[in-house]
């Protein structure tokens, strides 16, 4: 097994795909680590954080995932449900799940239809060359189905804080 380090964040070429807030956010359905299905219409009338990440237990995607996990409790407090999106299969998210101790629902989107519904897949820039990958994203729903956030190439360092910030719940 290798293990590597991303230097680099990358950087977003193609913006043609991008949502913007105030756009009705896409309904969607997928399945969750344990197999079972989860809508975003089970979230009506609540706020709902979606977030996209490239891949389970990578160092990036660990280090945005933690950050939820361990600020999970303020953001429901403050009113705010919470949704990771990957390509990944159920199996590898229920395996990160429980690696990491995360405590939200990690959903499986291994076709990319959300991913292209949000934009959050396409071409960006990578170590100076361009690639097609998930796009590192942040959407905030409104209980009434808008997005009061759309939030591309975001870091996955300090992501939280800086979502919190926005939010205004700091």
């Amino acid at each position: 097994m290798f293990a590597f380090r991303l230097i680099q964040e990358p950087t977003v070429v193609d913006t043609s795909a991008r949502l913007d807030a105030g756009a009705t956010a896409p309904a969607f359905t997928l399945t969750d680590q344990d197999g079972s299905p989860v809508s975003l219409a089970d979230f009506a009338g609540q706020n709902v954080i979606v977030y996209f990440y490239p891949a389970a237990s990578t160092p990036g995607c660990t280090t945005q995932a933690c950050d939820f996990r361990d600020n999970i409790n303020s953001l429901k407090s403050a009113g705010y449900q919470v949704l990771g999106v990957s390509k990944d299969d159920a199996p590898a998210l229920q395996k990160f799940q429980a690696e990491q101790g995360l405590n939200f629902p990690l959903l499986s989107d291994p076709d990319l239809v959300v991913h292209n519904a949000y934009g959050a897949y396409g071409e960006k820039s990578l170590y100076g060359k361009t690639v097609t990958g998930v796009l590192r994203s942040t959407f905030v729903v409104d209980p009434d189905g808008t997005l009061k956030l759309a939030l591309y190439n975001v870091k996955a360092t300090g992501h939280v804080a800086s979502l919190r910030k926005k939010l205004g719940l700091d």
